[in-house]
């Protein structure tokens, strides 16, 4: 994990379809100053005020995450970005809406990190805000439960299991140590539903942007999108990064390793509600000034990920 705040070094866009509202939606990445953190903007509304990314202006939201602010102007479907900004250290971010969803893409991160990663990053004159969380903390719901574990380690590890009463997923369990070394094992894993459970979701009002181009969809034993699956377990992969682009609404990126059954988005939205219920719980560790001349001494201005394409 990069040990200076970081930004973009200029504006990037994305345009595409929203999963759940259907409509095209458009958003600018643009530079932000030290400490401001990742901000969401609604343009499409004139003098709507911004919603920073943290758990405390979460909306509980079915089927993604959603933020909004004081005026009630809600952003959702934020994860698969969130997960992007977070694997690449993205510490100071400021992103305008066109809409009232961020666009799906392909269903996973894949395009949102290639086209970060296209551009160089900008490296600030401050140290990172360090959260260290002091004790194990979990919730539990029946046999769902996510569990956050201290360890010694400067990484975030995650032992995240799936369990699906159907023919095709069924049991699925992934390990990944130091999500932001080995992003690429999860960055492309897309979303994905049950054929028979569609009538619903539609019913609800969701995914009326979802495709095959966009989603993986289930029917018995077989996958509908021609070109199959990405990963032979893409599912419990996908879940993961759902669970990390949730958890950088910590507002900070977590060391130590997290444990989950059955997770999703309403039980990590609950473990950061509790986490911070406690200020016993964590502590920040100070942010150090240094010079632009000794920064650039220390850092590069560029980086040298690699995504499978």
């Amino acid at each position: 994990m990069d040990e200076f705040q970081k930004t973009l070094s200029k504006k990037i866009s994305f345009s595409g379809i929203a999963l759940h509202s259907g409509e095209v939606s458009k958003i600018n990445l643009l530079p932000a100053k030290v400490n401001q953190g990742i901000i969401f903007i609604r343009k499409d509304i004139k003098n709507s005020s911004c919603v920073k990314a943290l758990w405390s202006n979460v909306k509980v939201a079915n089927l993604c995450t959603m933020i909004k602010n004081e005026q009630g102007h809600t952003i959702s479907t934020i994860e698969h970005l969130m997960f992007a900004l977070y694997v690449l250290n993205l510490t100071n971010v400021t992103i305008e809406v066109f809409g009232s969803e961020i666009p799906i893409l392909d269903g996973s991160s894949k395009i949102f990190i290639q086209e970060l990663l296209k551009n160089k990053f900008s490296y600030q004159d401050i140290k990172i805000n360090t959260l260290k969380i002091k004790n194990s903390i979990e919730i539990r719901d029946k046999e769902k439960f996510i569990k956050y574990v201290p360890t010694c380690n400067n990484f975030l590890e995650i032992d995240y299991t799936l369990n699906y009463n159907d023919h095709l997923i069924k049991k699925q369990r992934y390990i990944i140590k130091d999500i932001c070394k080995n992003f690429e094992q999860i960055s492309e894993a897309r979303t994905f539903c049950h054929q028979e459970d569609l009538e619903k979701i539609f019913a609800m009002g969701l995914a009326k942007g979802g495709s095959l181009d966009n989603a993986i969809v289930i029917s018995g034993k077989k996958i509908l999108n021609q070109e199959g699956l990405r990963y032979k377990n893409e599912f419990v992969r996908h879940k993961i990064l759902d669970c990390i682009g949730d958890l950088y609404l910590a507002g900070h990126h977590l060391n130590g390793k997290i444990i989950c059954n059955q997770g999703g988005h309403e039980l990590t939205y609950r473990l950061l509600q509790k986490i911070f219920s406690n200020k016993n719980n964590y502590y920040l560790k100070n942010q150090v000034n240094v010079s632009p001349k000794n920064l650039k001494n220390n850092l590069k201005s560029n980086i040298n990920y690699k995504v499978a394409v």
